[in-house]
C-alpha cells in the first residue's frame, strides 16, 4: 500500500511485534531533514558559546527500516537510537555490526541484557545497581572488555523512568568499581511538553547531577555524556549542556501505530 504525508511518499508493511507502521520516508526528504537538524544544532551551540561538534547527533530510528537507516548513514550520520533490543538486533543483524554506532535508548528489561551486550555500542538506561551488576557479569562471560553506559535519572518525579536523584551516587560509585562497564554519562527524558521552554528545568537538573558525580570523580571519561533532548526540545538542551540529543521524527517522520490496511 502506498500513499503520501507531509515528509514524502510511504510504505505500509506489517511491523514488528503485531502492530503497523509506517516507513521509510525516501531518501532524498530524510537528507533534507538531517541538514536542517544539524543547521538547527549548531544555532542551538552557537547561542550557548559551544561548538556543534560537541553534540552527537543520535538518529533515532525504531519502527523504521533498515532502509532509513541506510539513507542516513548516507549523508554521515553515525549513530542511531533504538528503543527495543529485539527490534534493534533485528536491524543490526541486517545492516552489521560495524554499521554504525548503535546506542540503546529505551528501557532495559533484565532479560535482554545479554542482547543489549552482545549487539549494542552504549546503553543509555542502566538505572539499577541489579541492571548494572548483571551487565557487569554478562560482560566477563560474552568476552566484551567495554560497554559504554549511561544513567537515567528520573528528575521528573515519574517513578516509571530512570534512577532517583536521591539514588544516583550509589550506583554511580558502582559503576565506577566497574570493570567492563564504562560510565560515561547521565541521561533523561523529560514530561513532554508543548513549549520546550518547560523542558528547560529538568535538562538544568541534569546537568547539576553530571556536575556533581563529575566533582567526586565517578565518571570513567574526562568529558561526561548528558543524553537529553529530543525532536521537540533539543535545542533548548544543547542551550543547557547535552552532548548527545535523540531526535528520530524530525529526520524519519511520523511513527503510526495501528494502521490498518
Amino acid at each position: 500500500m502506498h500513499g503520501k504525508n507531509g515528509y514524502g511518499v510511504f510504505r505500509i508493511f506489517p511491523a514488528l511485534f503485531g502492530c503497523f507502521r509506517v516507513c521509510y520516508i525516501g531518501s532524498v526528504t530524510i537528507a533534507e531533514n538531517i541538514a536542517e537538524i544539524r543547521r538547527r544544532i549548531e544555532a542551538a551551540a552557537e547561542r550557548a558559546g559551544r561548538k556543534a561538534d560537541e553534540v552527537k547527533l543520535i538518529a533515532v530510528s525504531k519502527t523504521h527500516p533498515a532502509e532509513a537507516i541506510r539513507a542516513a548513514a548516507a549523508v554521515s550520520v553515525a549513530s542511531f537510537g533504538e528503543n527495543k533490543v529485539q527490534e534493534g538486533e533485528t536491524k543490526i543483524v541486517e545492516l552489521g555490526r560495524s554499521f554504525a554506532e548503535w546506542h540503546l535508548i529505551g528501557h532495559l528489561q533484565s532479560n535482554k541484557a545479554r542482547k543489549a551486550v552482545q549487539f549494542f555500542d552504549v546503553v543509555h538506561t542502566v538505572d539499577s545497581i541489579d541492571l548494572a551488576n548483571r551487565l557487569e557479569r554478562i560482560c566477563v562471560e560474552e568476552g566484551r572488555d567495554r560497554l559504554t553506559v549511561l544513567v537515567q535519572v528520573n528528575v521528573s518525579g515519574d517513578p516509571r523512568s530512570g534512577v532517583a536523584s536521591a539514588d544516583l551516587a550509589k550506583l554511580a560509585e558502582l559503576l565506577h568499581s566497574c570493570e567492563r562497564l564504562r560510565f560515561a554519562g547521565l541521561m533523561t527524558l523529560p514530561p513532554f511538553f508543548d513549549d520546550p521552554e518547560k523542558a528547560r528545568p529538568y535538562f538544568q537538573e541534569l546537568r547539576r547531577l553530571g556536575d556533581k558525580i563529575a566533582s567526586k570523580h565517578l565518571f570513567h571519561t574526562e568529558r561526561f555524556e548528558l543524553s537529553m533532548g529530543m525532536t521537540n526540545d533539543f535545542e533548548v538542551a544543547i542551550e543547557e549542556g547535552a552532548t548527545m540529543v535523540r531526535v528520530g521524527t524530525a529526520i524519519f517522520g511520523e511513527r503510526e501505530y495501528g494502521v490498518s490496511i
